[in-house]
Formats: structure tokens, C-alpha cells, sequence
């Protein structure tokens, strides 16, 4: 896969960057970190330029988090239908919204490069959701400023070990992601847990 990416790189430069970065924000398995710590070695050799690299994978990025923001938002009415004819998805749809309402902002910024691999999900619940756009792009810019100058920004620096370098941020974006998971679900056991023990205590004892 390095092989494969440093050709892509070599041979089609920002463009690929770019394309890269926003199918990467729609859900689709590619590489999009690993391939911006190599387009960062490539600007560090002067190969290609430092500000294209970034623009390009900044711009594939947004438009990538909008797209998929505007996709789950059109198809909202169709994916309404489909939440609502099981109790238990239309039990998550409503989490969903109460979770986008009140953490909507922090929660995108986040996934865009600390739990990156939930980033393209959180803009599709996003959409569904109808959380504001002006808010969505706001702190997804940010955030995907954040995502490019880390990961660029550590290839441009660290050129000669990008394949570690690839590999430590990816076992670190796994592990924030399961930690993120984890919290997640025990909030929701111990939400779900509360009213039962609230009422074994209210029950007079005779």
C-alpha cells in the first residue's frame, strides 16, 4: 500500500490529494492520512509545493464533510421512513439528534482528525439530523485544518519516516476512537440504568 500510494503520489501529485481527502470525508476505505504524510515528504523533497499539497487536501476535505452533510440530509425524509419502523432505530435517531443538539459543534471538530475514523458518520447524523449547516462548516473547517497541518505537516517534517509515523498516529486514532466508544456506551447504560434504580429505591419497604 505505501508502494502504491508514493506512485499515485509521483505520478498525478495534488490532484490525487485532493480526491483522496474527499472520498475519504464520504466514507470510502482509502487511505486519506497516510497518503498526506506522503504528499508532505514529497513537499519536503521539493517535489511538490508545500501550500498546493494543503490546499488541496483541505479543500477535498470540506467539500467531502459538505457532501456527505448534504447526501444524509436529502435522502432525510427516505432514511426517516427507514428509522422509524424498528422501536430501536428510532430510539438511536432520536439519541442522535439530542447528541448532535447539544455537543453538534465540539463533535465535529473532533472527528475530523482526534477520531477521524468517525468523521464521515458524524457528518452523514449531521445531515439526517438537520443540525445547522452554518455551525457544521464552521467547526468542520476548523477541524479539517486541524486534520491537514497535522497530518502534512508531519510528513513535510518527519519525511524520511513516514511509514512509522503513518503508524503510530493510526494506532492512536484507533485507540481514541474505542475510548470514545467505550464512553459513549457506558453513558448510555448508565442512562438507561438510572430510572430502574430510582424506582427499586422509591419502592417502600414493608
Amino acid at each position: 500500500m505505501s508502494d502504491l500510494l508514493l506512485a499515485l503520489v509521483a505520478d498525478y501529485g495534488v490532484p490525487i490529494v485532493f480526491c483522496v481527502t474527499f472520498l475519504s470525508c464520504l466514507a470510502l476505505p482509502v487511505p486519506s492520512s497516510l497518503l498526506m504524510l506522503a504528499s508532505g515528504g514529497f513537499a519536503a523533497t521539493g517535489d511538490l509545493y508545500l501550500t498546493s499539497v494543503f490546499a488541496a487536501a483541505f479543500t477535498g476535505a470540506v467539500l467531502g464533510d459538505n457532501m456527505g452533510y448534504w447526501i444524509a440530509r436529502g435522502l432525510g425524509d427516505k432514511m426517516l421512513v427507514w428509522f422509524e419502523k424498528r422501536p430501536k432505530r428510532s430510539a438511536l435517531k432520536r439519541k442522535s439528534e439530542v447528541f448532535m443538539n447539544k455537543w453538534g459543534g465540539s463533535s465535529v471538530f473532533f472527528s475530523c482528525w482526534l477520531v477521524a475514523p468517525l468523521g464521515p458518520y458524524v457528518n452523514y447524523v449531521s445531515g439526517i439530523t438537520k443540525f445547522k449547516w452554518t455551525r457544521f462548516v464552521v467547526w468542520g473547517i476548523l477541524g479539517e485544518i486541524v486534520w491537514v497541518t497535522l497530518y502534512v505537516g508531519l510528513g513535510y517534517t518527519f519525511a524520511d519516516n513516514i511509514t512509522s509515523i503513518a503508524g503510530v498516529l493510526g494506532n492512536a486514532s484507533g485507540f481514541l476512537t474505542a475510548i470514545g466508544v467505550a464512553v459513549g456506551l457506558g453513558l448510555w447504560l448508565w442512562k438507561v440504568s438510572k430510572p430502574r434504580l430510582d424506582k427499586r429505591r422509591a419502592r417502600p419497604h414493608i
